[in-house]
C-alpha cells in the first residue's frame, strides 16, 4: 500500500518541478506550498526528487561545458593576443581624442555663437511678426486718442468701431489689448458725456440767441413784404394810390407818408444774416451722430424734444410790463420766431430727430399761448399808437411763422378782437381831440377876408353857398371854426382806422365794411357823446347852442363826402349790396335835438330867472298903471333872443317862442296859485293882468316869423280867460255855460277858479273894497259864497268822475 501511494505522487513531483521550472522565481511560492499540503513525509519525497533533477542537470551541464571547453581557451588566447594591441589603440584614441578636444574648441565656441544668433534672429522675426501684428490695433488707439484730444468724436466712435470688429480680436492674447478692451466703453461713456454737454451749451446758446434770430427773420420777412408792396405800386394795384386825393385835396400826412417811403426806398439795404451764421449747430449734429453710433438714438431725441419744450414754456412766458412798449412786443415776437425758425432748420437736416408732428405740436401750445397773453397784454393798451405797432408787429409775426408752414389763422382772427380794441382806444384819442375842439370855439361864424382865407376853409371842409358867394368881402360862414376841425378829425380817424385795416389779408369789401363801422361808432357814440355833453354844460348860453345846431346842420350835410372818401378809399360804391351806410345824419340830428332841447330849457331857465325877480304887493288896493319892470325886462330879453334864432330852422325858431311863451304863462299862472300865497286883492289882480297884457303884445308882435295869425297868443288863452272872469266877475256866465264847447271861459277849471276865489274871499276882512260890499251889498257878499260853494261842488263831481 505504502508503494501505492508512492507511486501516486512521482507523477504530482514531476508536475511541480516542471513548473517550477517553467514559472518565475517570484511565483515559486503558491507552487512549493502545494508539496506541503500533501499526504505526510510528501516532503521529504519532493526533496528526494529535486535532488535528482538537479544532479540531472549538473550533468547536463558538465556535458556541455566539456563540450565547449576548447573553443573557450582559444578564446581567451586571442583575447590575450589582443589585449596588447587593445592598449595601444587606446592610448591612440586617447590621443586623438585629445587632439581633436583642442582642435573643436573654436568650432565649439562659433558653433555655440552661431547658433544663439539664430536663435536671437528666430525670436527677431518672431517679434516683429507679433509687432506688424500689433501695429494697427496701437495705431487706431493712438488715433483714437488723438481724435479725443481734438473733440472729434464722431470719428473717434468710428475708430472705436474698427478696434473692435478688425484690429482688437487679432491681438486678443495680448495684456495692452485687454486694457484697451476695458478703455473703450469708458470711452464711449467719455464722449456721450461731452456731447451731451455739448448739446447742453447749444441749447443755451439758441436760447440766448433766439431773440437775434427771430428779428433776423421777421426783417427778411418784412423786407419780402415790402418788395412785394412795391411791386403792386408800380403795377397800379395798390388801392391806397386813390385816397390820396378827396375833393382835390392831398393830405399833408399821406404827402409826407410817401417822402418818407422814398427816402426808406433810397436807403442801402443792410446784409440780413440767417439763423446759420447766428448759430453753430454742429454740436447738435455731432451728438445726433454719436447717438445714432452708440445705438442710444431715442435717448437723445427724447432728451432734447424734453428740453425744447422746456424752452417754449420759457419763451412763450412774456415779462409783467410787456404792454408798456412795442420793444417789449418785439422781443417777446423775435424770441418766439427764434425758436421756431431753429426748430424748422433742425427739422430739415436731421432726420429723425424733430419730425413735423411735433413742431406742430409745439406751435399748436405756442399759438394757445400767445393769444392768451396778446389778449391779457394788449387790453392794457391805452394808446392807439402802441397798438397799432403790436397789430403790425403780429402781421410780420404771422408772415413770418406761415413762411415756416405754421397755420396763423387764429392770430388773424385775434387781430379782428385787437382791431376793436383799437377802435376804442381811437375813440378814446378822438374824444380828448373833439373835447379840446368845443373848448377851444368861439361858436361864432367864421370870418372870412379874402378869396386866400376862404380857399383855406373850403379845402378842410366841403362847403358851398351860391348867395354867399354872390357877397362880397369881408363875410362870415355861417358854422364855427370847428366844424372844419370836426371834419378833418373825422378824416384823420378814418385813415387811422385804415391804418389797422392793413396787411389783414381781407378784402376791399371788408376794408371798407370795416371802415365804415368804425366810422360809425365815432360819429354815434364819441362825437355824439361829446356833443351831448357839450350841450349838456352849464356855460354853454343860447347863443352858443344856437351856433351848434347851425354847426351840426353843415356837418349833417358834409356826411355825403364822407362817404365819397371812404368810397375813394376802398373802391367800393355805396350802392354795392351789403355797404354799410354812414350813421352820421342820425348823430347830427339827435345832437341837434338835443340842443334843440337844451335852448328850450335854458330859455325856461332864464324865463324863471326873471319871474324870481317879480316883487308885487298882492294886497294893494289899486294897481300901478304900468307893467312891472321884471315883466318888461324880460319881453326885451326874449325880443333880443329870438333876433339871434333867425339862423336857426323856422320850426326850431317858432318851436322855442311857443315853449317860452307856454312857459311864462304856466309860470305866471303857478305865480296866482302858489300855496304860499294867502291872500290876494282886487288890486293886484289888475296889476297882473297890466302884465299880461304886455305878453299878449309880446305874442302878438310876431317875434318869429312863421306863426299863423294868434296861434303864439293862444299860449296865455288859458291865463287871459282866468285873469277876464275875476275882472269882469261874470261867474254867472261861467257857471252857466260850463261845459259847453262855446262856453266864454273854456279853458278855466274850477278848481284852478276856487283857489284864486279863496284867496281873494280871505281877504275881504281887510279888504275896504269888500268892507264896502259888506256895507252897501250883502247879497254880493252872499253870492261870493255861493259861487265857491258850487265851484267846489264842481270840483268834488269832477273828482268823483275821475
Amino acid at each position: 500500500m505504502a508503494e501505492n501511494e508512492s507511486l501516486e505522487s512521482v507523477p504530482e513531483h514531476e508536475r511541480i518541478l516542471q513548473e517550477i521550472e517553467s514559472t518565475d522565481t517570484a511565483c515559486v511560492g503558491p507552487t512549493l506550498r502545494s508539496v506541503y499540503d500533501d499526504q505526510p513525509n510528501a516532503h521529504q519525497r519532493f526533496m528526494e526528487k529535486l535532488d535528482a533533477r538537479i544532479r540531472n542537470h549538473d550533468r547536463e551541464i558538465e556535458k556541455m561545458c566539456n563540450f565547449h571547453h576548447q573553443g573557450f581557451v582559444d578564446a581567451i588566447t586571442e583575447l590575450l593576443k589582443v589585449r596588447a594591441d587593445a592598449g595601444k589603440l587606446k592610448v591612440q584614441v586617447t590621443d586623438t581624442n585629445r587632439r581633436l578636444q583642442e582642435a573643436g574648441k573654436e568650432v565649439i565656441a562659433q558653433t555655440e555663437d552661431s547658433i544663439r544668433c539664430r536663435i536671437q534672429q528666430r525670436n527677431i522675426a518672431t517679434v516683429v511678426d507679433k509687432l506688424q501684428l500689433c501695429l494697427p490695433a496701437l495705431e487706431m488707439y493712438s488715433k483714437l486718442k488723438e481724435q479725443m484730444d481734438v473733440k472729434r468724436y464722431y470719428s473717434a466712435l468710428k475708430t472705436m468701431e474698427q478696434l473692435e470688429n478688425i484690429y482688437l480680436p487679432k491681438v486678443g492674447q495680448y495684456r495692452f489689448c485687454q486694457i484697451m478692451i476695458e478703455n473703450l466703453p469708458k470711452l464711449r461713456e467719455e464722449i456721450k458725456d461731452i456731447s451731451m454737454s455739448d448739446l447742453k451749451d447749444f441749447l443755451e446758446s439758441i436760447r440766448k440767441h433766439s431773440d437775434r434770430i427771430g428779428e433776423t427773420a421777421m426783417k427778411q420777412a418784412l423786407q419780402q413784404k415790402t418788395f412785394h408792396i412795391a411791386l403792386h405800386k408800380q403795377t397800379g394795384m395798390n388801392y391806397k394810390k386813390s385816397a390820396c386825393v378827396v375833393n382835390g385835396i392831398v393830405p399833408e400826412d399821406d404827402h409826407r407818408r410817401s417822402e418818407q417811403n422814398a427816402d426808406e426806398d433810397g436807403e442801402p439795404e443792410e446784409e440780413v444774416l440767417t439763423a446759420q451764421d447766428l448759430v453753430d449747430f454742429s454740436p447738435v449734429y455731432r451728438c445726433l451722430h454719436i447717438y445714432s453710433v452708440l445705438g442710444d438714438k431715442e435717448t437723445f431725441e427724447n432728451y432734447y424734444r424734453k428740453q425744447r419744450r422746456k424752452q417754449a414754456r420759457l419763451v412763450l412766458q412774456p415779462q409783467s410790463n410787456m404792454h408798456e412798449t412795442v420793444e417789449g412786443y418785439r422781443k417777446y415776437f423775435s424770441q418766439i420766431v427764434g425758436f421756431f425758425v431753429v426748430e424748422d432748420h433742425i427739422l430739415h437736416v436731421t432726420q429723425g430727430l424733430v419730425t413735423r408732428a411735433f413742431t406742430d405740436e409745439l406751435w399748436n401750445m405756442a399759438l394757445a399761448k400767445i393769444i392768451a397773453v396778446l389778449r391779457t397784454h394788449s387790453s392794457y393798451c391805452t394808446d392807439p399808437d402802441l397798438v397799432l405797432e403790436l397789430k403790425n408787429l403780429i402781421v410780420v409775426f404771422a408772415d413770418t411763422v406761415q413762411g415756416y408752414g405754421f397755420l396763423v389763422n387764429r392770430l388773424f382772427d385775434l387781430l379782428f378782437e385787437i382791431r376793436d380794441q383799437y377802435n376804442e382806444t381811437l375813440l378814446k384819442k378822438w374824444t380828448g381831440l373833439f373835447r379840446e375842439i368845443f373848448e377851444t370855439d368861439n361858436y361864432s361864424p367864421i370870418p372870412i377876408a379874402n378869396e386866400d382865407e376862404l380857399r383855406t376853409v373850403i379845402s378842410k371842409f366841403p362847403f358851398q353857398d351860391s348867395e354867399l358867394d354872390k357877397q362880397t368881402f369881408p363875410k362870415k360862414l355861417p358854422m364855427s371854426q370847428s366844424v372844419p376841425q370836426i371834419y378833418m378829425q373825422v378824416k384823420e380817424f378814418i385813415y387811422a382806422s385804415l391804418k389797422f385795416s392793413e396787411s389783414l389779408h381781407r378784402s376791399s369789401t371788408e376794408i371798407d365794411d370795416m371802415l365804415r363801422k368804425s366810422t360809425n361808432l365815432l360819429l354815434t357814440r364819441t362825437l355824439s357823446g361829446c356833443l351831448q355833453n357839450l350841450i349838456k354844460k352849464p356855460h354853454i348860453g343860447l347863443t352858443e347852442l344856437v351856433q351848434i345846431i347851425i354847426n351840426t346842420t353843415h356837418l349833417e350835410q358834409a356826411c355825403k363826402y364822407l362817404e365819397d372818401f371812404i368810397t375813394n378809399i376802398t373802391n367800393i360804391s355805396t350802392e354795392t349790396v351789403h355797404t354799410t351806410r354812414l350813421y352820421g345824419l342820425s348823430t347830427f340830428k339827435d345832437a341837434r335835438h338835443a340842443a334843440e332841447g337844451e335852448i328850450y330849457t335854458k330859455l325856461n331857465q332864464k324865463i324863471d330867472e326873471f319871474i324870481q325877480l317879480a316883487d308885487y304887493d298882492w294886497t294893494m288896493s289899486e294897481p300901478d298903471g304900468r307893467a312891472s319892470g321884471y315883466l318888461m325886462d324880460l319881453i326885451n330879453f326874449l325880443r333880443s333872443t329870438f333876433q339871434v334864432f333867425t339862423h336857426l330852422p323856422g320850426k326850431v325858431a317858432q318851436t322855442a317862442c311857443m315853449s317860452a311863451c307856454k312857459h311864462l304863462s304856466t309860470s305866471l299862472t303857478q305865480m296866482l296859485l302858489d300855496c304860499e300865497l294867502k291872500q290876494i286883492s282886487m288890486g293886484a289882480i289888475q296889476q297882473f293882468n297890466l302884465d299880461v297884457i304886455q305878453c299878449e303884445l309880446f305874442a302878438s308882435s310876431d317875434p318869429v316869423p312863421g306863426f299863423q295869425g294868434d296861434t303864439l297868443q293862444l299860449a296865455f288863452i288859458d291865463l287871459r280867460q282866468l285873469l277876464d272872469l275875476f275882472m269882469v266877475w261874470d261867474w254867472s256866465t261861467y257857471l252857466a255855460d260850463y261845459g259847453q264847447p262855446t262856453s266864454k271861459y273854456l279853458r278855466v277849471n274850477p278848481s284852478t277858479a276856487l283857489t284864486l276865489l279863496e284867496k281873494m274871499k280871505d281877504t275881504s276882512k281887510k279888504n275896504q273894497l269888500f268892507a264896502q260890499f259888506r256895507k252897501n251889498d250883502r247879497d254880493k257878499q252872499r253870492l261870493i259864497e255861493t259861487v265857491v260853494k258850487q265851484l267846489r261842488s264842481l270840483v268834488n263831481g269832477m273828482s268823483h268822475h275821475t
